[in-house]
């Protein structure tokens, strides 16, 4: 019975991570602008992700911009482009194998052996979708922060981390504690 508990959790947590993997792919407040300085303009934030660019005047008007061309883009950029992409999909096919493992764990016993791999198998891919969201996510922070503190970086050009970023760490915890169950 404790089994079967430590596995429906484990799916929960992994079903909830790969909802935040996916968000976090999509959401544009990768990075958002900072608010610093002594010419303030509140009206506008600027929002920076993965695919495009938002601008949101006064929190009532959105525009927003996918990015022109794939050529234009900086290396780091595309790199987390295709880590959150592999993410996406690895957390998709880790919590189907753990659906099927959890699925027919109880109702075979005679090969119980090949149900145990098969969940083994989700609980590593949990832990690699966890780790490859945990790059990009971490990364893309620390350049934030990094350019924050640099006084060679314009202030408008200064950004601070957006929720997107929260979204896939917390996502990150919930891959990892999944993976750790299943293995």
């Amino acid at each position: 019975m404790a089994c079967f508990v430590l596995q429906i959790t484990g799916l929960i947590f992994g079903g909830i991570g790969m909802i935040g993997t996916l968000a976090a792919t999509i959401m544009p407040q990768w990075r958002v602008s900072a608010y610093i300085g002594v010419n303030i303009v509140v009206f506008e934030t600027i929002w920076e992700g993965l695919w495009m660019d938002c601008i949101s005047q006064l929190g009532i008007r959105l525009q927003c911009k996918f990015y022109d061309s794939l050529l234009a883009l900086p290396p780091p950029l595309e790199a987390f482009r295709a880590l959150m992409c592999t993410a996406v999909v690895l957390s998709i096919i880790s919590f189907l194998m753990a659906i099927v493992g959890v699925k027919y764990t109880h109702r075979t016993r005679e090969d119980s052996q090949g149900i145990s791999i098969f969940l083994l198998a989700a609980g590593v891919a949990f832990l690699l979708t966890g780790i490859l969201v945990l790059i990009p996510v971490s990364w893309t922070a620390g350049s934030i922060i990094h350019d924050f503190y640099d006084p060679e970086v314009p202030m408008p050009l200064k950004r601070e981390l957006g929720s997107a970023l929260y979204v896939g760490w917390v996502s990150t915890a919930l891959l990892i504690a999944a993976g750790a169950m299943y293995c």
